[in-house]
């Protein structure tokens, strides 16, 4: 007889083989998520980051709540770290020197508002910047209502400063995570609040009321009085975000946070890798949806991120009267017109500081949703800004985003709510993208023939 092979009773079970099956497939795609995940970032050496909590919370205060998840698995743009010890050196060495850059000069005139609210002719006649002696409009012409401790403490900080603000308590305070040993002997960590805001932290606890110097974690709590400044809590982040260089003005970097993202990587190595190494003034993230400042201006109006649709009609008119065009390659190196500006890194110096001084006066003038006005300072500014736009999928490896405090009554706005009240949205109607017909026909050309619409 010949010789007989039997099949081992392991797979004689049709459902021990389909659960074989199923077992492997998920370790395989487990696997390959968990790699996929880090695809985008790589160290040059291992980095042991400091392992203790930087600050306790208390329970109930959810800071770690309403994580919006990541949509990519995959990235097409990667980002080397050096190694964190290098980094440290060449960064504090980049601090001590002295800039070859010549600095810019700023008005100092007294205004009825902060940034002096000037028409559309003057602020364009500041966006060609050649002579030295020009004094450029950029905030603070009136006072900045807040410590003069605090004031101090800002002007001492003279390398890497990282920057949020929470206003109208809309968002949780985060710690950064990822922080190197040495990194807070050598970066300092900022965040603007207002009355609101602070008085949230009483109510959680995270900061006694006798207190004059707050700190909670990492991050300086800096208290803004809004008495005297703009009625828009958001307008008043915008200082912070856009004026650090005038806030700090012995610091030679800077990283602003919005305190919806929360950081996961050092801040040295987030500067290094991508403005240092970039040979870059800024770096910020390309918006993950649209590309073309038409684009954000109608998504701004659809979803009533700000009221005055009438507005943001006239600001595109505005814009488009004044040259500017949708984005097509002709732009590059810019491989949009729309940023993700929740985090933004600077080299602080005349091209990154004009710009910021040129988008602070368009947000004063219209609103403070600061992506409608980017491209338009960005593409008609002169000396021309060096600009890393890097990869959404690279932002989502830096950071976690989180949902803002919407629950009604606190801070919002809502019933109930102490805060500033937020005036009614508009309905957007269909003809937001129809403004000038005459200076603007490109943008909205383009437009419609992307969404397969007729010009009409």
């Amino acid at each position: 007889m010949g010789k007989v092979t039997s099949t081992p009773l392991l797979f004689q079970s049709k459902l021990v083989c389909f659960s074989l099956l199923y077992l492997f497939t998920s370790l395989f795609l487990a696997l390959y998520t968990s790699l996929s995940q880090t695809k985008c970032l790589f160290r040059s050496s291992p980095f042991d980051p400091i392992q203790t909590p930087l600050f306790s919370y208390p329970p109930n205060y959810g800071e770690h709540k309403y994580a919006i998840p990541t949509q990519r698995k995959s990235c097409s743009s990667r980002v080397y770290f050096s190694d964190y010890w290098k980094v440290l050196k060449e960064i504090q060495s980049l601090c001590n020197s002295a800039w070859e850059s010549p600095v810019l000069r700023y008005m100092q005139t007294k205004s009825e508002t902060f940034g002096g609210n000037f028409n559309t002719q003057n602020r364009f006649s500041y966006f060609l910047h050649y002579n030295e002696s020009t004094e450029i409009p950029c905030g603070f012409l009136k006072r900045f209502p807040i410590s003069d401790s605090d004031r101090t403490a800002m002007e001492e900080c003279k390398g890497l400063v990282v920057v949020s603000a929470i206003f109208n308590d809309h968002d949780k305070i985060r710690q950064p995570r990822g922080i190197g040993s040495k990194t807070l002997d050598s970066v300092c960590f900022f965040m603007f609040i207002d009355e609101v805001t602070l008085k949230g932290f009483y109510q959680h606890q995270l900061i006694p009321q006798n207190s004059q110097n707050y700190k909670i974690g990492v991050w300086r709590i800096v208290k803004v009085s809004s008495k005297g400044l703009y009625e828009n809590p958001a307008m008043n982040g915008v200082i912070p975000k856009y004026l650090v260089h005038r806030l700090f003005p012995n610091a030679k970097f800077s990283i602003w946070v919005d305190a919806k993202i929360q950081l996961m990587v050092d801040p040295l190595l987030l500067i290094h890798s991508l403005v240092v190494n970039e040979k870059a003034d800024m770096a910020i993230s390309k918006h993950p949806y649209y590309v073309h400042t038409m684009e954000e201006a109608m998504a701004t109006a659809r979803w009533k991120k700000w009221w005055d649709v009438d507005g943001l009609k006239r600001q595109m008119e505005t814009y488009c009267e004044n040259g500017l065009l949708p984005w097509t390659p002709e732009k590059l190196p810019y491989p949009s017109d729309v940023p993700d500006s929740a985090l933004i890194l600077r080299k602080h110096g005349l091209r990154s500081n004009l710009f910021s001084c040129l988008l602070f006066n368009e947000m004063e003038a219209f609103n403070p949703r600061d992506q409608l006005a980017f491209a338009y300072v960005r593409d008609l500014m002169s000396p021309r800004l060096k600009l890393n736009m890097f990869a959404v999928e690279v932002f989502e490896q830096i950071a976690v985003e989180y949902r803002h405090n919407l629950k009604p009554g606190v801070g919002t706005g809502g019933s109930g709510s102490k805060g500033p009240k937020t005036k009614k949205t508009k309905r957007a109607g269909n003809d937001l993208l129809y403004v000038n017909g005459s200076c603007c026909s490109k943008c909205q050309r383009y437009l419609l023939e992307m969404w397969g619409e007729s010009p009409g």
